[in-house]
């Protein structure tokens, strides 16, 4: 008999990681994140819980229906953190690679808008 894994919320949400960085690309990343649970598309859920090997959350993550990460720069953070952990399977965006460079991208709805987009696009495929 195969071990099913199974999240503790009894559905398998499609979870988004934001960077949600000090710079304003992390800010960006994060808030579309946040809008993206709000609208019902995916769930934020933690880096940090991830990079931490919280048991629970890496549990959860595993029985994701998918998982998209959102890195606001170059470093590829939460790609790297994901990786880290031991996830291979999942889409990847980076604010960067929009035109939004890191110092010149505020956290204003237009830019939080372009994010929301590509990622709710990412969550929309199978």
């Amino acid at each position: 008999m195969s071990e099913e894994r199974q999240c503790s919320c009894c559905a398998a949400p499609k979870l988004i990681f934001p960077c949600s960085g000090a710079s304003d690309v992390g800010e960006v990343a994060d808030r579309a994140g946040r809008r993206l649970t709000r609208s019902g598309l995916g769930k934020m859920y933690c880096l940090a819980g991830i990079g931490g090997r919280v048991e629970d959350i890496l549990a959860n993550a595993g029985a994701a229906a998918s998982i998209l990460a959102i890195d606001g720069c170059k470093a590829d953070c939460a790609r790297r953190t994901l990786e880290l952990a031991g996830f291979k399977e999942f889409s990847h965006f980076r604010l960067n690679d929009m035109g939004m460079e890191k110092g010149q991208s505020p956290a204003t709805y237009e830019n939080i808008t372009k994010v929301f987009e590509k990622a709710a696009a990412l969550l929309a495929t199978p």
